[in-house]
């Protein structure tokens, strides 16, 4: 007779959240605990949304899209930047403790303004394809073929979610407040690589090639090791590297 197996008991997962509301005076930072029952195929957003419908609804944390696609909800995971979304609890430790990401403007609790940073980063480094065609709109300049495997390596890049997971992760944007992150050299990358943009190595390599470009990175690789979307960030920055010592 064919036994058929005991289902595991449940856990009392424990949440300690930093919390703080930095536009409140009165607040200080601290760890503040709650317990959930762990249900099966349970995410840490799942958890933390149970969380604020039934125990405490100032809670503050940030999602979207909930598939690992927005990046709204990165967060300090057990030491690990990661995706709330993407995080099964039960891969992880009965004791939990979730911080908001480091390097960016704390709204409250596990909520960062990522997008002030971004945005930002994307300035610096005029992160959009620059071509005469969009001043004339003529859309069949911009329109033509590409060839597909550089269509795919541009596509790759392009994967990337802003999460700030890059950012949290890298130990020179700790030190180098101006630091571009991987996620800004990988911009660059992706736009150098696009046949439509009319800029110049050159000009590229104008934007990046200083400390707080690729000069800067420390090859810690924190980046690659802990992107959402598995990119080779640490390989595109050793890219640029390697073409602008070759451009000399």
């Amino acid at each position: 007779m064919k036994r058929i197996p005991l289902a595991q008991a449940s856990r009392t997962l424990r949440l300690q959240v930093l919390r703080h509301n930095p536009r409140d005076p009165a607040s200080e930072p601290h760890l503040q605990t709650f317990e959930v029952e762990e249900a099966d195929s349970m995410t840490l957003f799942i958890a933390l949304t149970e969380i604020r419908e039934r125990q405490d609804p100032s809670l503050q944390f940030d999602f979207v899209c909930r598939a690992g696609i927005c990046g709204s909800c990165g967060m300090i995971i057990n030491g690990r930047p990661g995706l709330a979304c993407r995080t099964l609890t039960k891969d992880l430790p009965q004791d939990i403790v979730l911080a908001p990401l480091p390097a960016f403007e704390l709204i409250g609790d596990l909520s960062v303004n990522t997008g002030k940073w971004m945005r930002g980063m994307s300035e610096r480094l005029e992160t959009w394809v620059h071509n005469q065609g969009f001043a004339r709109l003529d859309i069949d300049s911009l329109e033509q073929p590409m060839e597909p495997a550089l269509a795919e390596q541009i596509y790759e890049l392009e994967r990337c979610i802003e999460c700030g997971c890059c950012v949290a992760a890298c130990g020179t944007a700790r030190m180098h407040e101006d630091f571009v992150g991987a996620v800004g050299l990988n911009q660059v990358t992706r736009f150098r690589l696009d046949p439509r943009d009319e800029r110049s190595d050159a000009e590229f390599y104008q934007l990046v090639g200083t400390e707080a470009g690729v000069f800067g990175c420390m090859t810690l690789l924190g980046c690659e090791d802990l992107c959402p979307k598995e990119l080779p960030l640490a390989t595109q920055i050793a890219f640029l590297r390697r073409r602008m010592v070759a451009a000399g």
